[in-house]
């Protein structure tokens, strides 16, 4: 059953009156009078504030396909608008209208709404749950945000999926040459097969075949930075790591801009499931947790900017600086350095033409989607592997585990014994692959594996390859400001401070820190522990500074 059939009261709950009264002494404006069918907000409106209605009702609604809206709710006295967006000011998913009545309501913006979150923890806690569970409803209604008109599962149509969601935006995808109303609106705006995919906005707004930085700007996902603004802390990843540090630094009081490349979540987002953090007895998602992780965050006020490439650190003056992709550039007193690891490419000369096409790094319901029924095959041995075995086998006709060595020394005895268990997983110890057989037209149509004892092949036909052979540091960019070792990982320690790197004011945590544990615990671990630290560092300056 639906979030929306066991969760509705949760969804859209009803303010006693000393609770309204209670919200009131945060609102940013006065009460206001709507007639009945004004707008009050807009699908695609960005910076729309909550209204938290008095009188009569406001109907909201959501885009279901190309031209069409659908009812969502009707929100009575008591009743408090929007999703996660109005946190971070971010384009409605939804529009909302006066009902026949008409109404009255109070607004909140988005720093008046965060306000309102942390100065009651009464209706703060109640709000800050409705507006996450109305996010997860949109989600699972699928017709509530951006559509993609082209080839299911195709490499674009993937990769544009995979982007909104990891960042937790719904969507839906038609296929433009089977679905009546996708092939219609791709015939009468002329677009190209090369054009494809075809995207078409919340706000109505067209794109063709966007790179994920686009869609972000037509999805308002990317705010506007203010380049002369100096942050106390800039945190590059928004990882387990990364947002851990905002939650603590942002409730502090600190002003604190987070900046990922992809999305929210990191490595760990991409787990199906996670049954070995503290406190979630029966697992999470990775996806799950970096969403409470992120909308925890906005509650504080942090501002997280995905997706934004973080080009290069200029370490040379007193104060940090970030040169950002298109042409920006922002500044900190202290730097997190928070940005993980990548995923290891396995040397095969044709790789790149198959990711996204038959190869993944990461196993969502997308790709289980895509797989459904087949005969696939996943390289490696740790535990990300094992979370992405489990979560595959029951959904595929057979999986081909790939390993180096055997698995108890690599994985958790949790995971091997749950492998062990499933009848259609067919481990194959001191194998690797080394060749891709396909196009970039068809995908993947087989591979190689090779014995790494007599050097013996084994061709393998499949559509489908996922790959989790570890990962290097992604600390590439910072070019020198930090000490690194061999590997390419982020020495720290070096000083009195465990966290803080060779550079001072420079901190690094996570799986991007040298000698780090990589698991999330310890990265979240890390994220707290690392804002105790750049206080410290504040002190110290600041006694200096009175010498």
């Amino acid at each position: 059953m639906s979030t929306l059939g066991t969760r509705a009261h949760q969804m859209f709950p009803v303010l006693t009156a000393v609770q309204i009264e209670m919200a009131r002494r945060f609102a940013s404006g006065t009460a206001r009078r709507f007639a009945p069918g004004e707008t009050l907000y807009a699908i695609g409106e960005e910076g729309a504030p909550a209204w938290l209605v008095l009188e009569g009702t406001i109907e909201v609604v959501r885009r279901d396909g190309l031209n069409h809206e659908a009812p969502v709710t009707s929100h009575g006295p008591g009743q408090l608008s929007g999703e996660v967006n109005q946190l971070a000011g971010r384009a409605s998913l939804a529009a909302g209208r006066a009902g026949t009545g008409g109404c009255t309501a109070l607004p909140f913006d988005p720093a008046h709404l965060r306000a309102l979150m942390v100065g009651s923890a009464d209706v703060g806690e109640i709000v800050m749950r409705a507006l996450i569970l109305r996010r997860v409803g949109l989600i699972e209604e699928g017709g509530a945000g951006t559509i993609l008109i082209g080839v299911p599962g195709s490499a674009d149509i993937v990769r544009l999926q995979g982007f909104l969601t990891r960042n937790g935006y719904p969507n839906l995808v038609l296929d433009a040459s089977t679905d009546d109303e996708g092939r219609a609106l791709v015939e009468r705006i002329g677009v190209l097969p090369d054009e494809l995919p075809l995207v078409v906005c919340p706000s109505g707004t067209l794109l063709r075949r966007p790179r994920d930085e686009e869609l972000a700007g037509c999805l308002g996902i990317t705010p506007v930075l203010d380049q002369d603004a100096v942050y106390d802390v800039a945190i590059v990843g928004a990882g387990p790591a990364g947002l851990a540090a905002a939650v603590y630094a942002a409730s502090e009081g600190l002003s604190v801009i987070v900046l990922d490349e992809r999305a929210m979540g990191g490595q760990a987002g991409a787990s199906a499931r996670i049954e070995n953090y503290l406190g979630f007895p029966t697992g999470i998602s990775g996806q799950a947790l970096a969403g409470r992780a992120f909308s925890q965050a906005l509650k504080f006020g942090a501002e997280i900017v995905v997706p934004v490439k973080v080009e290069r650190l200029d370490c040379k003056l007193d104060t940090l600086a970030l040169n950002l992709s298109g042409d920006r550039r922002i500044q900190a007193q202290a730097l997190v350095i928070a940005s993980g690891a990548r995923y290891r490419r396995p040397d095969i000369p044709n790789l790149g033409e198959f990711e996204g096409a038959g190869v993944s790094y990461w196993a969502s319901p997308i790709e289980a989607r895509l797989c459904a029924g087949e005969e696939i095959a996943l390289v490696g041995g740790g535990n990300s592997a094992g979370q992405a075995i489990v979560f595959l086998a029951p959904q595929v006709k057979r999986l081909h585990l790939f390993v180096r060595r055997d698995l108890s020394e690599t994985m958790s005895r949790y995971l091997i014994d749950r492998i062990t268990a499933l009848p259609n997983v067919e481990i194959h110890v001191g194998s690797e692959v080394v060749a891709l057989e396909g196009d970039r037209a068809t995908g993947l149509t087989a591979a190689t594996f090779r014995d790494l004892k007599d050097g013996a092949q084994h061709r393998c036909p499949l559509r489908h390859l996922f790959l989790f052979i570890g990962a290097d540091p992604n600390a590439d960019w910072l070019e020198g400001c930090a000490q690194t070792d061999a590997r390419g990982f982020v020495i720290t320690g070096t000083g009195p401070l465990s966290l803080e790197t060779s550079r001072p004011g420079v901190f690094a945590i996570g799986d991007v820190r040298a000698g780090s544990t990589k698991r999330v615990a310890a990265a979240v671990g890390e994220g707290a522990a690392v804002v105790a630290q750049i206080h410290a560092m504040i002190s110290a300056r600041s006694a200096k500074e009175e010498i």
